[in-house]
């Protein structure tokens, strides 16, 4: 999902209610097809990532995208969409890599 000038949706949760606003990403471009994604907490979920940076559109996309064997997590195929990932792991999709700062 593409949204105008890179701003990315960010949804938050409260109760039964859901927040729904634009943000600017927090990414820096770092060589061909390396980023780097800044996370304020100390671990965020796979399929939470996915869904964060509009690599998926559900948690059930984000499933199937996991169970397929399309996510590597530091170099390995992950099948666990509630990986824990923290600080300096980088993570690949469809041959995009992302590192988490």
């Amino acid at each position: 999902m593409f949204f105008p000038q890179g701003l990315k949706r960010i949804t938050k949760f409260k109760g039964a209610v859901a927040k729904t606003r634009l943000q600017q990403p927090l990414i820096k471009e770092k060589g061909d097809n390396m980023r780097e994604v800044k996370i304020t907490t100390d671990f965020i979920k796979l399929d939470q990532f996915l869904k964060y940076e509009s690599i998926a559109g559900t948690g059930g996309e984000a499933k199937n995208i996991i169970i397929e064997g399309n996510i590597k997590v530091n170099g390995n195929i992950e099948k666990a969409r509630g990986k824990k990932l923290r600080k300096g792991d980088v993570i690949e999709a469809f041959g995009e890599e992302i590192k988490l700062i």
